[in-house]
């Protein structure tokens, strides 16, 4: 069922150890007047698929912002290659734009660390969200090339 508003989604999930879905939001009311923001949390990684799915076919969501934490273990490692697998074959089969944003424990050991890249990576990957939505898909092609970074310090181009 589609509606004639537009409509953004974002799915966290509750294994997650930061509430990266917030600043997604604020940074997609910002650059998005006028559209509807849905937000859906789900347990895990591997139901973000399915979430973001379901906001494009029920809502009409013309993009979707996933927002996944995945543990230390090898098994949290498996379960982030299948939700990534999944995530594919939910764009594919939508034509929607679904962005992945996903932090992974061992990126630090300092919790403060860890903190600052998720809420830092969701910003970012929710303006590059709204830029495509806004834009098109040549959006980001102007800062191709660049090093930009979601997380950390922009690289810099070589």
């Amino acid at each position: 069922m589609r509606h004639a508003e537009k409509c953004v989604g974002v799915v966290d999930t509750t294994f997650a150890r930061v509430d990266m879905a917030r600043p997604a939001m604020e940074e997609l009311e910002k650059l998005l007047p006028g559209y509807r923001i849905i937000r859906h949390t789900v347990p895990g990684i591997k139901d973000l698929p399915g979430a973001a799915k379901r906001l494009v076919d029920q809502y009409g969501c013309r993009g979707v912002i996933t927002l996944g934490w995945v543990g230390r273990r090898e098994a949290d490692k498996y379960s982030y290659l299948a939700m990534s697998i999944g995530l594919i074959m939910a764009e594919l089969l939508t034509g929607s734009i679904l962005v992945d944003v996903t932090v992974h424990e061992d990126e630090s050991s300092d919790p403060e660390e860890l903190r600052r890249i998720a809420l830092d990576r969701a910003r970012k990957h929710a303006r590059n969200l709204a830029l495509m939505l806004k834009e098109g898909p040549t959006a980001l092609s102007r800062h191709a090339g660049r090093g930009l970074r979601q997380g950390y310090p922009d690289a810099g181009p070589l």
